[in-house]
């Protein structure tokens, strides 16, 4: 019997600390890293397999903090797209979202909230969940059970806390009692016994702010929470002294909402990681008063991370399902109901006013910048392919109407299937330095399981490289720091996110110069008869999760070696004995 199991040799190691790269051996025993040689002199006959490096990069896996994979978890272990990028550890229940716990008379709805907020297809869930759980514990034990490619930890969600205990409706109009916040506390503190790395919350404003609602246009639950509720579960975390809170705030008072994560962080006691800061290259005030406030806030010694979005925050999407123009009450109604209902809608003169209003007065869906900019990049009907390439404002020019009126008259004549596509405005890469010289910025906001049908930002590690390690604005070394150990310092995994000798042996290898992202392309993949959009990677040649080699060559190789990590741990092991 070999010595080792797998033998790494020859590659550029880059140990995730932001150490200076070296090149050397790494053997791998048992699913851990065994030893690392950085003289490069372990002998390969010492091992039953022999990955040659040489040229080649030698990196921790990729942790992924921000994905909402509840759902695609349940069909594809391999979460694709992030397994195509190199992401070996990932985190669910985001942004107070999930499906744990619900009662058996709710899944329905819940499935009906997610369709919506996230923009998972109905027909897709209903196929592919199959439901055995009602509480989060239980949740945690089905996910343990079920196959993974890749490994998982979970949020305790606080949305379907609070439906779970006051109901759908009653959360919407008013405050917990006393004892409905009290059960939904003991509820809290169980599902962190039972394995939840923290609690998630979307907490978006009842006005502009708010671009993600519920099935039936409505603020999430969690929208509506108070301030006070949520120092309640932060508390529990407080007396815990572990777990990490996700935090998707913005309301309309910037500086209040600043001043209420900065109470929090104080009142829990544990790190937060707030969503997120994103380049808008037309007011780049935004993204740098959160620098500073980052900053302030690490200096007072309060562990507040902020996830920024790195990748082009370009999208297509037709109107048949696109749900992401909540943020603009006019927008948001003409985008509720079905594709014949919407239709009628677009028709209406009434709606088309109110549009062509917020087109007039330079009022703007929160994440798709002017309207006039956007493009028409495909049409349905072959008389209709003359307008392909062009803008919003340049369809109204040669259509002799209001771009609103000409857009509104395409896209229904075309039973909504016209394909809109808007560039990314988060790219000026004077303002992308300016993110990647914060020292507590985590690149990320993938939304790897959401939205799948107009974008696919599980890219964003490859982009990081490729984009701007390429063009020297980050380090390889700082890189690598910023896609393993610092997301997963923030969420508290103990043994992962460097190559350490005994950790788990989640290692990427690539090949920096031939990297690259693949061009965006449909696939018809999801159980219902569903597709989606998705963007593969070329240059990972392994990937190996606990050890075992998940894709070889960009190509899978079926293994499913992934763990739940309960508190952030591999599977097995106590948190004392980590810990120590």
């Amino acid at each position: 019997m070999s010595e080792f199991d797998t033998l790494i040799k020859g590659g550029t190691i880059f140990d995730g600390t932001r150490a200076p790269r070296f090149v050397g051996d790494i053997a791998i025993k048992d699913g851990l890293i065994a030893r690392i040689d950085p003289t490069g002199s372990i002998s390969a006959n010492r091992a039953g397999k022999v990955i040659d490096a040489k040229g080649l990069n030698v990196v921790p896996g990729f942790v992924d903090l921000h994905t909402h994979y509840d759902a695609q978890l349940l069909w594809d272990p391999y979460l694709s797209t992030s397994c195509w990028h190199g992401v070996t550890s990932v985190a669910i229940g985001n942004c107070g979202f999930g499906f744990a716990p619900v009662k058996p008379a709710e899944r329905e709805r819940a499935m009906l909230t997610m369709e919506r907020v996230e923009a998972i297809p109905l027909a897709t869930m209903k196929a592919g969940i199959k439901w055995s759980w009602e509480t989060f514990p239980e949740w945690l034990d089905h996910l343990e059970n079920s196959p993974k490619g890749i490994n998982v930890l979970s949020f305790v969600p606080i949305g379907p806390l609070m439906v779970y205990v006051m109901g759908l409706e009653e959360s919407k109009k008013r405050e917990p009692t006393k004892a409905e916040l009290a059960e939904m506390c003991r509820l809290l503190e169980v599902s962190l016994e039972a394995g939840g790395c923290g609690w998630s919350a979307q907490r978006l404003g009842d006005g502009y702010t708010s671009v993600q609602r519920d099935y039936d246009g409505t603020p999430m639950s969690t929208d509506l929470m108070s301030d006070e509720t949520c120092f309640a579960f932060a508390e529990v975390l407080a007396r815990r002294g572990e777990g990490f809170i996700q935090l998707t705030q913005a309301k309309a008072d910037f500086k209040a909402d600043l001043m209420f994560t900065e109470k929090l962080a104080e009142v829990a006691r544990r790190p937060i990681l707030f969503n997120a800061v994103a380049i808008n290259n037309r007011h780049p005030h935004q993204h740098r008063r959160l620098l500073d406030w980052g900053k302030r806030m690490q200096e007072k010694g309060l562990k507040i991370w902020l996830q920024g979005v790195t990748t082009g925050n370009d999208m297509r999407f037709t109107f048949e399902d696109f749900n992401l123009f909540d943020g603009d009450p006019a927008w948001r109604e003409v985008t509720l109901g079905t594709i014949e209902e919407r239709a009628v809608k677009m028709r209406n003169p009434e709606y088309l006013a109110a549009l062509r209003y917020t087109y007039d007065h330079g009022s703007a869906p929160l994440v798709s910048g002017p309207v006039a900019n956007l493009f028409i990049e495909h049409t349905v009907k072959p008389e209709n392919k003359k307008y392909e390439g062009m803008t919003v404002a340049e369809l109204g020019q040669m259509r002799g109407k209001h771009p609103i009126d000409a857009l509104m008259e395409l896209v229904t004549d075309e039973k909504l299937a016209t394909v809109i596509y808007f560039p990314p405005f988060n790219k000026d890469m004077d303002y992308m330095q300016e993110l990647l010289d914060s020292p507590y910025l985590i690149p990320g906001v993938s939304d790897g399981g959401a939205h799948t049908k107009f974008l696919s930002f599980g890219r964003y590690p490859t982009e990081l490289l490729t984009d701007e390690a390429r063009k020297g604005m980050i380090s390889l070394e700082e890189a690598h720091y910023r896609l393993s150990a610092m997301p997963a310092i923030c969420a508290g995994f103990v043994d992962r996110g460097t190559l350490k000798e005994g950790a788990p042996a989640d290692i990427v290898v690539y090949d920096f110069e031939t990297l690259k992202v693949l061009p965006s392309e449909v696939v018809h993949d999801l159980p219902g008869n569903e597709w989606r959009r998705v963007e593969k990677a070329e240059g990972y040649r392994h990937i190996l999760i606990n050890g075992v080699e998940t894709f070889t060559n960009d190509v899978c190789t079926g293994a499913i070696p992934g763990k739940l990590l309960r508190h952030g741990l591999t599977e097995g092991r106590s948190r004392l004995v980590a810990a120590q």
